[in-house]
């Protein structure tokens, strides 16, 4: 089997995607009229040798990175969690007074409009917390109860900085690193991503946005179709 990089036919995601606590109007999800949702991020392709001497290649889409943090109740949680489940996830810090209540705000809206739909079961919400050294189980649990959190699929989480960084910036291709220059000293992605039961990103939207979340939440459906 040969193996190598491949970036045709990917929405590579290393644009704009960056918020410092602040607004932003692009949404890198797919066309209103497609019938499935694009995969976002650097695909491998395989080559497998056969019998014949030809070739056949097969296409691995690119996938969020392993990951284990602490949440809200102080239990570790990890991909293990999040395994065969469609999750939406953001990243976010409770001291934030400019975008983050927005997005927790249109999180609390999504999962109320997925326990309509009745796909609590199939769909796991999960908020990363880009100011950790702050941000503990007791301060995530607090916020979690403000904003009416369903903790059954929804994980507030907390780590090493380091660690969340890397996740944001390595493994979602977001923006989140300490900034002097930034409200509340985070400079931060307004962007919510959906992934797949297979870890694959298959879309960005605007956590700010009402009617990008509703996109996301028709997105979101497709997903629960697909196999």
């Amino acid at each position: 089997m040969i193996r190598k990089r491949s970036i045709a036919n990917i929405c590579f995601v290393s644009l704009t995607l960056f918020s410092s606590c602040d607004h932003q109007q692009n949404d890198l999800s797919h066309d209103a009229d497609a019938t499935s949702l694009p995969y976002f991020g650097e695909a491998d392709i395989e080559l497998h040798r056969l019998e014949d001497g030809s070739a056949h290649a097969d296409t691995i889409q690119y996938s969020i990175p392993k990951f284990s943090f602490t949440n809200q109740d102080g239990k570790i949680v990890s991909h293990h969690d999040y395994a065969n489940k469609i999750f939406v996830a953001e990243f976010f810090f409770t001291e934030c007074k400019t975008i983050c209540p927005i997005m927790s705000t249109q999180m609390s809206r999504l999962q109320e409009l997925v326990e309509q739909e009745k796909l609590s079961q199939e769909v796991a919400f999960i908020s990363y917390s880009v100011k950790p050294e702050n941000d503990t189980p007791e301060v995530l649990k607090a916020y979690g109860d403000k904003i009416g959190a369903d903790y059954q699929n929804w994980n507030f989480v907390t780590g090493k900085p380091e660690d969340i960084y890397d996740l944001a910036e390595g493994g979602f291709m977001l923006s989140a690193f300490p900034s002097d220059t930034a409200e509340g000293g985070i400079f931060h992605t307004d962007k919510l991503t959906l992934i797949d039961r297979g870890m694959h990103i298959r879309g960005y939207y605007d956590g700010t946005s009402t009617k990008s979340v509703d996109k996301l939440f028709s997105d979101l459906k497709k997903l629960t179709n697909e196999k």
